[in-house]
């Protein structure tokens, strides 16, 4: 019996050992994916930034157009909710350099049991507004994915038709639009969707319009497919930018490492690539997602992109050879709140910076919002 007790004793102790060795393994593995960031330097905080609390009591996930004629139009969700309620996008708009907004049309009214949450907006080649919009619908809101709708304006959003069609990639019931569209000349345009399958993946695409707007398809994967866990593309949100037709950029956030990475194109979006200048394709810390890329009047690059994590913000990331190599990061603004970013901008003549975000309740307002910051690159 005392040989049993010791023997009992002995397992006890090593069993003891080896669980807090498996403790300390699991603590120091959560710290090391906590710490295997992308490092970048030292990061600054923008200065002297002019902070405006432009839409009130709205969830907006804001898209921003700078019109033809310098009006500044935001599209944007106008309810309290993060997309949990009916709602509609809305146009908003500004002819004061974004410091004040007014409403203007909305481009598809919702379904009752519905909202219009999701959109991806910008200029045809006509210079009219287009804007691809879905949202969600069923039980609890996220029961199933509304069709795109296709809507256009010439009058800067105040009044809208909607007319067109959506043509689906094989095996896609449902895609969600986002970002900017992208002329290319002519007729044609091009804007990014991601959708739900069967894999459980969230497979993003870049659509065509040979029509400026009306009709779209001739889907372009972002990404490799494969039936394998690991194997299928995770981008969703992606933020696109055309320099010129042998250089796209587009900066993507991805659904394992809730970062962004970079991906380029040198034939009009057709095919895409990490560039070999990174080697990950990494620009963000993790949780630093979705983004914006904009290309400034001195032909700079400016990547924007919620910050959420730690006291959540806006943060930016400048290129100067056409992307190949990032700036260290900044930050635009620090607003607090657990829930914003989505970030969209825009330049004025002048060299100031409009760029739009969401928030709920934080340091600055007691409620959801559109904020808006006029600032300018140190």
């Amino acid at each position: 019996m005392n040989n049993l007790t010791k023997d009992y004793n002995e397992l006890i102790a090593i069993l003891t050992i080896i669980s807090v060795v498996l403790t300390i393994c699991v603590f120091s593995t959560v710290s090391q994916s906590l710490a295997q960031q992308p490092v970048f330097k030292e990061t600054k905080v923008i200065e002297n930034i002019e902070n405006i609390i432009a839409v009130d009591n709205v969830c907006a996930w804001p898209n921003l157009t700078l019109m033809p004629d310098g009006t500044i139009t935001a599209i944007i969700f106008n309810k309290p909710s993060h997309g949990l309620e009916e709602g509609d996008a809305v146009c908003y708009a500004s002819r004061d350099g974004g410091k004040t907004w007014k409403y203007m049309g909305t481009p598809v009214h919702h379904e009752p049991g519905t909202n219009r949450m999701n959109l991806a907006a910008g200029l045809s080649n006509d210079g009219s507004l287009v804007a691809l919009v879905s949202g969600w619908g069923g039980e609890g809101f996220r029961e199933f994915i509304l069709p795109p709708a296709i809507c256009r304006s010439k009058d800067n959003g105040k009044t809208w038709i909607t007319n067109g069609s959506v043509k689906h990639p094989e095996g896609e019931a449902d895609l969600i639009p986002f970002g900017d569209i992208i002329r290319l000349g002519g007729k044609v345009l091009a804007a990014f969707v991601y959708g739900y399958n069967e894999r459980q993946s969230k497979p993003a695409y870049l659509l065509y319009s040979y029509d400026d707007g009306y009709t779209w398809g001739d889907a372009v994967p972002s990404g490799k497919f494969g039936e394998g866990p690991g194997n299928y593309n995770d981008f969703n949100e992606i933020a696109p930018l055309r320099l010129r037709s042998d250089r796209w950029l587009a900066a993507v956030r991805t659904a394992r490492n809730s970062d962004l990475q970079l991906l380029v194109s040198e034939d009009e979006g057709k095919t895409w690539q990490i560039p070999e200048e990174l080697a990950d394709g990494a620009i963000s810390k993790r949780q630093e997602h979705p983004a914006h890329l904009l290309e400034l009047n001195d032909g700079h690059i400016l990547l924007t992109y919620g910050i959420r994590w730690g006291v959540h913000g806006i943060g930016a990331r400048v290129s100067n050879d056409g992307g190949k190599t990032w700036n260290a990061p900044i930050v635009v603004i620090y607003y607090g709140g657990g829930d914003g970013g989505y970030p969209s901008s825009v330049q004025l003549e002048d060299g100031t910076i409009i760029t739009a975000y969401y928030c709920s309740a934080n340091k600055n307002h007691p409620r959801y919002h559109m904020g808006i910051v006029r600032w300018k690159l140190p």
